[in-house]
């Protein structure tokens, strides 16, 4: 109980010690104990699952992937390790179906090596591209007020992305996107060239970026508009994960595998329905 509160809680030693009569010192030996044996993640066996999968980083160059049910919000598989690597995540996904979890959908948010391992392991699995990641990047990359006119109106057409909830207005939104292109064909190719180094490189890199960021995620971008179960964007897991290093927080001080055990304890209670 004061191992649940100290982890989800966000109840600091003192104030469990002041509820609990437990000293300080008595509090932190016995957790420093539970730390280490943290339990096998358990979670409800649904027929099918809707995913939310990423990663995040925390200090000392720790990295959780998650492979998140929306529906049911349970952590059906995870990862503690340094990065998001091709191989881990094949054999993650892989094993997500060993455990015959039948996957409805995968939400993500575009990463590499995510997206090879969905395309080896289950390339039938719908995959929707999470929207707001993408409009969030674009308009990083165009800035608020773009110099150029072909950067206002793409800037312009990034705005509308997530107002597009039905197929028509997908089309719409697509044959505009693709109008920009026809019109800022020319200028997305412009080069500029250093008579120093004798380099080549594209003169509106942020716009290029834009265009082709976009480009390569619209054939996974309006899954969701077939199948409402699959959400359009990973805000779900993000929260998720800000809520987690919110309550770490709390618990400055502890050991690289001490913070490690945390997150496999914190994860253990959040699947637990009381």
């Amino acid at each position: 109980m004061w191992l649940k509160k100290w982890i989800i809680g966000k109840q600091t030693y003192g104030q469990i010690s002041a509820e609990s009569k437990y000293s300080v010192s008595t509090l932190q030996r016995y957790f420093n104990v539970m730390l280490e044996k943290p339990p096998k993640l358990s979670y409800s066996q649904n027929k099918e699952v809707y995913l939310l999968i990423d990663g995040t980083y925390f200090s000392n160059e720790i990295c959780l992937v998650v492979f998140r049910d929306d529906i049911f919000k349970q952590t059906q598989l995870y990862r503690i390790t340094d990065g998001e690597h091709y191989e881990e995540m094949k054999e993650d996904s892989e094993n997500i179906l060993d455990l015959g979890v039948k996957i409805g959908g995968i939400t993500c948010d575009g990463d590499k090596s995510l997206l090879k391992a969905i395309r080896k392991v289950c390339p039938q699995v719908p995959v929707q591209r999470c929207l707001v990641h993408i409009q969030r990047m674009c308009k990083i990359w165009l800035s608020a007020y773009p110099k150029s006119d072909a950067g206002f109106e793409l800037r312009e057409i990034v705005c509308k992305i997530h107002f597009i909830d039905n197929e028509s207005k997908k089309q719409y939104w697509i044959k505009e996107f693709m109008g920009w292109f026809e019109k800022y064909k020319e200028f997305l190719n412009e080069k500029s060239y250093s008579l120093e180094t004798g380099r080549y490189w594209y003169t509106h890199k942020m716009v290029s970026r834009c265009f082709s960021v976009i480009r390569k995620a619209l054939p996974n971008m309006f899954t969701f508009l077939q199948n409402p179960k699959i959400p359009k964007t990973t805000n779900g897991i993000e929260s998720f994960f800000g809520h987690l290093k919110g309550n770490l927080n709390i618990h400055r001080g502890l050991t690289i595998n001490r913070r490690k055990k945390f997150i496999q304890w914190y994860l253990f209670y959040k699947n637990q329905k009381n």
